[in-house]
């Protein structure tokens, strides 16, 4: 059973949540604010956060960039609720860290079908130790790459695309089914956008960005063999 952490300090959504989550069969604890929270996700780390971003002691955005700075945090997996719903607030929770952003008012039905797709996701991805592909290392757990040894600056969507590709094996992904599985829910994302991030990919992967090969006409896949 999956555990979830709630943090939001208006009590009303608080209960919602919980409530309705346990009605799914996770295993949920709620916090009301940021300190407390901190203190339990480091002592006893949960499989997925649901993280408000207007918390009266420190903000969601604060709790997101400690999480992630801690390397027993650093993997959980962290949905951003939030009445803020303007581009830069949501560019950069996902930049800090954060999985998902959903906006209020949101269905429990959405929120529980996101909750789902990442914990799948987080799990099919998880690969203890090193995985390493001619001069590219991947850290799957510590969410980091090196290339000939330096480390490669990812943002978490270059660094999903990459961990989708390999997770692929050599299937070739369609723009569509990218689209799908990294931008999951999200709006105003076009094939374009995937033609974009590939190429930002390559470039930071060098030499060995060829390794991800456009196949016309369809899509990209990771040439692991």
């Amino acid at each position: 059973m999956s555990l979830i952490y709630v943090v939001e300090d208006d009590e009303d959504i608080n209960d919602l949540l919980v409530y309705n989550l346990k009605k799914e069969n996770f295993q949920v604890k709620p916090f009301l604010n940021s300190v407390q929270a901190l203190k339990e996700i480091q002592k006893n780390p949960p499989d997925l956060i649901l993280l408000d971003i207007m918390l009266p002691d420190m903000d969601g955005l604060e709790l997101c960039k400690k999480i992630r700075s801690n390397r027993e945090t650093e993997h959980i997996p962290i949905i951003m609720i939030t009445a803020k719903s303007t581009e830069i607030d949501k560019i950069v929770g996902l930049e800090l860290g954060a999985d998902d952003y959903i906006t209020k008012p949101f269905s429990i039905k959405e929120v529980v079908a996101r909750i789902r797709a990442i914990l799948r996701r987080s799990k099919g991805v998880k690969n203890p130790g090193r995985i390493k592909i001619k001069g590219i290392e991947v850290f799957p757990e510590k969410f980091e790459i090196k290339v000939d040894g330096e480390p490669v600056n990812l943002t978490s969507k270059e660094f999903k695309l990459f961990m989708l590709l390999l997770s692929s094996e050599n299937r070739v992904l369609s723009r569509e089914e990218i689209l799908a599985k990294v931008w999951e829910g999200e709006f105003d994302v076009y094939d374009r956008t995937v033609d974009v991030h590939i190429k930002k990919l390559r470039d930071k992967l060098a030499p060995y960005g060829n390794l991800i090969e456009t196949v016309r006409g369809i899509g990209y896949r990771l040439k692991t063999d």
